[in-house]
């Protein structure tokens, strides 16, 4: 089996796929799926190299959230309403590679509507801005917020859905080219590039002095978004893409009467279970309404192309969602050529 396998902590440049690795075993109330399609996420370049929270044992398979079928040969678990050739999506570790062992609780069925390319990168953006905008921050209709990296993997969704709940978006992002596509994918109401001087300043503009009700940040600027949050503001802390954790001004916290609040939809199988379901409705209601849709990045590698679309991530060169494909629909193994 081809997989991306982890044997001591390496920068992802540095790994090989290599087309002997066993295939994994279904345990417990595992399934096995053949992968078609995987996503790339910021935290798989942290965890190659043990700098993110979640770290197996070696040796291991790199890679979060897939999309495919359940393999013809797979276990089939009490309780689990999946069986052989079902399309299914979801989250499990080892996504780099032909097929995968996932609990089936972490597995939901693929839209009908849906390519596995498109259902590939839904498992963890998608919940997460989902319930950062309305678990946490309670967004209503017709206040503002600002959306950092909204051209990024979660930064795209968070403007879709955003705009789906009746809010005013203000996305932000360092190009002119990703501020773009902030307005033609996502939707946005109004852009600023946070790279230039006093950028804020556009945001109060934007906002009539007020500043915005809502800050959306998986990059670590809450610091700098705090002079152009309102009165009572809330602010989403996302996560820390741009590699150092915040330390922020209390004294403005408390000045403003601002709520700092975090979203790590891991927990929520632990801590809140009940309320996965329910956020899984809502969002596969909205995708059948046709009011919010995967958006992805428009080169799609192949499985032997893992690295470089890492290292595209990496350098701030992507949006969207970035997907690997591993086989099509005809179960044709994707090659590079």
């Amino acid at each position: 089996m081809r997989a991306y396998v982890v044997n001591k902590w390496v920068h992802p440049s540095e790994l090989k796929l290599v087309d002997n690795a066993p295939e994994p075993k279904a345990a417990g109330d595992e399934i096995i799926v053949d992968v078609y399609s995987s996503a790339l996420n910021f935290f798989d370049i942290l965890q190659a190299q043990g700098k993110y929270q979640v770290k197996p044992p070696f040796p291991f398979t790199l890679g979060a959230e897939f999309a495919g079928k359940v393999a013809e040969d797979s276990p089939i678990p009490k309780g689990c309403p999946y069986k052989p050739g079902d399309r299914v999506f979801g989250q499990a570790q080892g996504c780099f590679a032909d097929k995968v062992a996932v609990k089936w609780q972490a597995a939901n069925k693929l839209p009908d509507n849906m390519t596995c390319d498109q259902g590939a990168g839904l498992f963890i953006t998608w919940p997460t801005s989902y319930e950062a905008l309305v678990g946490r921050a309670e967004l209503k209709p017709g206040e503002s917020i600002l959306v950092h990296a909204a051209a990024g993997g979660v930064g795209i969704v968070a403007v879709q859905l955003a705009k789906a709940l009746g809010a005013t978006v203000i996305a932000a992002a360092g190009s002119q080219s990703k501020l773009d596509i902030c307005k033609t994918y996502g939707g946005a109401d109004y852009t600023v590039n946070y790279t230039e001087k006093d950028w804020q300043k556009e945001v109060l503009r934007i906002t009539g002095g007020k500043g915005v009700d809502v800050v959306y940040d998986p990059v670590g600027r809450i610091g700098e978004s705090l002079k152009c949050i309102a009165f009572k503001g809330r602010a989403l802390v996302v996560g820390f893409a741009a590699g150092q954790i915040e330390k922020l001004p209390l004294n403005m916290v408390l000045l403003k009467n601002i709520s700092v609040m975090g979203i790590f939809w891991g927990l929520y199988i632990s801590k809140e279970p009940s309320r996965i379901p329910v956020v899984w409705e809502e969002l596969l209601g909205l995708f059948a309404s046709g009011r919010i849709k995967p958006i992805i990045y428009d080169k799609v590698f192949s499985l032997d192309e893992v690295t470089v679309g890492l290292d595209a991530l990496e350098r701030r060169q992507t949006w969207g969602k970035v997907i690997v494909r591993v086989k099509d629909e005809e179960q044709r193994i994707v090659a590079k050529l």
